[in-house]
């Protein structure tokens, strides 16, 4: 698991490769990730946008960026001691890549806006490491 925390804002993420629906005959690679998300500030905040950069080492450098409003559908708020958790997936065409990015949060009390770091973590094949 990589753990990071930016302005009281902490960050998890667990990585799982998913043989079921990957295909390596066929350089399909799945990957599913968990993030969580713990307000560990004082402030109450709000998740409004995430940014992703995703590496492929099929694709000899370059870096494919994601972004869009929320999670999973979801800009949530949490209070602080309260944390948000969702599941998503990566495919990639290698069964070596990583990933990091940011969210762009907000404090709901001044509407203040900042950007909270999402660990680098890397996207690996179980069977690469046996």
């Amino acid at each position: 698991m990589e753990t990071l925390t930016t302005r009281g804002i902490q960050i998890s993420v667990e990585v799982f490769y998913d043989a079921a629906n990957s295909n390596p005959d066929k350089n399909k690679f799945f990957f599913t990730y968990r993030v969580t998300i713990e307000n560990k500030s004082q402030d109450t905040v709000q998740l409004l946008d995430r940014h992703w950069y995703i590496a492929d080492s099929a694709l000899l450098g370059f870096v494919k960026e994601v972004e869009g409003p929320g999670v999973i559908g979801k800009q949530p708020t949490l209070e602080p001691g309260e944390f948000h958790q969702y599941e998503s997936w990566s495919p990639l065409k290698s069964e070596l890549g990583k990933m990091h990015g940011y969210y762009t949060m907000q404090r709901t009390t001044d509407g203040t806006k900042f950007k909270v770091r999402i660990p680098e973590f890397k996207l690996v094949a179980s069977y690469v490491l046996n």
